[in-house]
C-alpha cells in the first residue's frame, strides 16, 4: 500500500476523505486510506476513529471491519514494521456514498476549531516507547469495538478515543493523547457492563 505524505491536521485530512473515490459510487476502505496518505501511525487511527465516531457508526458490521483493520494496524506497530498490510477483503469493504459524504460534512463543523487547539507539546508521549503504549491502547479500543455494537452508537466512544490518540500522534501533541483518557475511561465502564 502506497500513499501521499500524510496531512497535519484535521481541516487537510477531512479535505482529502472527502475526495476519496469516485462521486456517486459507493467508497471503500482501500480509497478512503489511498486519499489520505498511509506512512503517519496517527493518521492511519485517526482516519478509522473519525468515521467510527461519526453517524457511520450505526451502520451495522462497520465498526467491527474498522475494529479489525485498527487491530491490525496496531499489531503490526507492536512487532516494528515500517509499512502496514491489510488484507484485501477489508480494503473492499464499502460504505453508502450519500452516508460516507454526510459523515465528512458532521466531522468538517468542528475541524476548525480543533485545529487551532492543536500544537507541538508533550511531544515524548507521541515518541519513543509511548508508540506502543498508544498501539496497546488502540488494540484495546478495538477488542470493545465489536460488542459495543450491541450499544446504540456505543462505538461513538470508541471512536473518539481512537480520533484523540490518532490527532495527537498525527500532529505530535501530548495532550490530545492524556485527553483520549476519558473517553477510554467511559469505554472502560462500557465494556465492563457489557462482558459483566
Amino acid at each position: 500500500m502506497t500513499g501521499e505524505e500524510a496531512p497535519q491536521n484535521l481541516k487537510t485530512l477531512l479535505e482529502h476523505l472527502a475526495e476519496a473515490g469516485e462521486p456517486g459510487k459507493p467508497i471503500n476502505i482501500e480509497c478512503i486510506l489511498e486519499a489520505t496518505g498511509q506512512r503517519s501511525f496517527g493518521a492511519l487511527l485517526l482516519v478509522p476513529g473519525l468515521l467510527v465516531f461519526s453517524p457511520l457508526s450505526g451502520i451495522p458490521g462497520l465498526p467491527t471491519f474498522f475494529a479489525i483493520m485498527v487491530g491490525l494496524i496496531a499489531t503490526q506497530l507492536l512487532i516494528g514494521r515500517k509499512h502496514f498490510w491489510l488484507p484485501r477483503w477489508l480494503l473492499k469493504r464499502c460504505a453508502s456514498r450519500s452516508k460516507y459524504d454526510r459523515a465528512i460534512a458532521f466531522l468538517k463543523r468542528p475541524a476548525r476549531t480543533i485545529d487551532r487547539l492543536l500544537r507541538h507539546r508533550l511531544t515524548f508521549l507521541t515518541d519513543g516507547v509511548f508508540v506502543y503504549i498508544n498501539a496497546l491502547l488502540c488494540l484495546f479500543i478495538a477488542a470493545t469495538m465489536p460488542p459495543l455494537e450491541l450499544i446504540p452508537f456505543g462505538n461513538s466512544v470508541a471512536g473518539a478515543a481512537l480520533s484523540f490518540l490518532g490527532l495527537g500522534m498525527m500532529a505530535r501533541d501530548g495532550a490530545w493523547v492524556i485527553a483520549a483518557l476519558l473517553p477510554l475511561g467511559l469505554l472502560v465502564y462500557l465494556a465492563s457492563r457489557l462482558w459483566m
